[in-house]
């Protein structure tokens, strides 16, 4: 957290703006530097015993308070009647970074003025215990001091990665975003497939919660391309082999998959329009 020193004004402390602040303060940012505005404040309480002072509106902000950072992370729908309390921290050397879906860069230009400093990013809920990914859009008028101290913030909660277009936010909002849920999904079927196949319920769902986490760390931890760690669990002749027969037939997972992502993909668009 080298680079994330001075102050840092966060804005929402829900689960993902608590995973980030968590990470922060476990990283080594001191709870002193720490700003959060968040309606709830019982959901911080931990941290506000720590030192991170919470204040419930953009109003109550200490005078005087000039953050080198604002992290914006309340839900897209509320960043309309949120974001004018900001502006008045658009100044020089101070940065913008949303974790909103659907909130353009564009948008926050009319919102904070042309010249300010923003990042646009698309965190997932994995953050929440340090397995996240993020990727990163910046404007033209964030510095490479700025990208630097964007690096630091989201690396506390997992790997950051950068695009040049804002436009392949709406794919990645649509594959790593919503990713988690797909994934959450993908272990309920598992488990009714279990009990519909003669087993406990609890023993299905374990079965399928503990096979699916491992295997996404296994996947995590090995250089092998998907389909080989795939084939290696495949025998001849065996049972994974039938049922993967089921799952690939005409492509029929692919094709699922692909649906999805391209109808999460064109909302995602909808929202920025």
């Amino acid at each position: 957290m080298n680079e994330a020193k001075g102050p840092l004004l966060l804005v929402g402390g829900g689960k993902m703006g608590g995973a980030l602040l968590r990470g922060w303060l476990d990283g080594g940012l001191p709870a002193a530097d720490a700003v959060v505005v968040e309606p709830n404040p019982e959901s911080l309480a931990d941290e506000a015993k720590r030192g991170v002072r919470i204040v419930a509106d953009g109003g109550a902000i200490p005078a005087g308070f000039r953050p080198r950072v604002v992290v914006l992370a309340v839900k897209p729908q509320m960043m309309d009647k949120v974001l004018p309390d900001y502006r008045r921290f658009a100044l020089p050397g101070t940065l913008f970074l949303s974790i909103a879906a659907g909130k353009t860069i564009a948008y926050f230009e009319r919102g904070l003025g042309a010249d300010t400093a923003i990042v646009r990013s698309m965190p997932n809920t994995p953050a929440a215990v340090g397995r996240g990914i993020t990727v990163c859009c910046a404007n033209a008028k964030a510095t490479a001091s700025d990208r630097a101290l964007t690096d630091a913030l989201l690396a506390a909660v997992g790997e950051v990665h950068w695009v040049a277009e804002e436009k392949h936010l709406d794919a990645v909002t649509a594959v790593s975003g919503g990713g988690p849920a797909y994934v959450f999904l993908l272990i309920e079927c598992l488990a009714k497939a279990g009990i519909e196949a003669g087993l406990p319920a609890d023993l299905a769902m374990r079965l399928a919660r503990v096979t699916v986490s491992g295997s996404g760390e296994l996947a995590r931890r090995s250089d092998e391309p998907a389909a080989v760690l795939r084939q290696n669990v495949t025998s001849p002749a065996g049972t994974t082999l039938e049922a993967l027969k089921v799952l690939m037939n005409d492509e029929a997972l692919q094709s699922l998959l692909t649906d999805a992502i391209a109808a999460a993909t064109r909302r995602s668009r909808e929202l920025a329009e």
